[in-house]
């Protein structure tokens, strides 16, 4: 089956990838055959998946998720979905007027 994951590197950052088989996929990240991004984070956590029926479906969550912020990532991994909806808004901005 068709995976999109999240990793938590060892500098807190995260990388989003999807693959059809998770555990092989892992393994290639610890021995440093993964991404070059991780590769020069070692050694990364698997912080979160989803499972997909096709892998076409996988990869467009992989675009996705690649394309929000940590904040929004993390409320993702810890399951706060309920605020996934304000993290996309964009912040109004002030107009000249007000803006002093």
């Amino acid at each position: 089956m068709p995976f999109m994951y999240i990793l938590e590197c060892s500098d807190h950052s995260f990388y989003v990838g999807s693959a059809w088989n998770l555990e092989q996929r892992l393994l290639q990240h610890e021995l440093g055959e993964g991404a070059e991004y991780t590769r020069h984070r070692l050694p990364v956590r698997l912080a979160y998946f989803e499972e997909f029926d096709r892998i076409d479906e996988a990869y467009r969550r992989e675009k996705q998720v690649q394309g929000w912020g940590r904040a929004k990532r993390i409320a993702l991994i810890t399951g706060h979905w309920e605020v996934l909806p304000a993290l996309s808004k964009k912040p109004k901005r002030l107009r000249r007027s007000e803006s002093g």
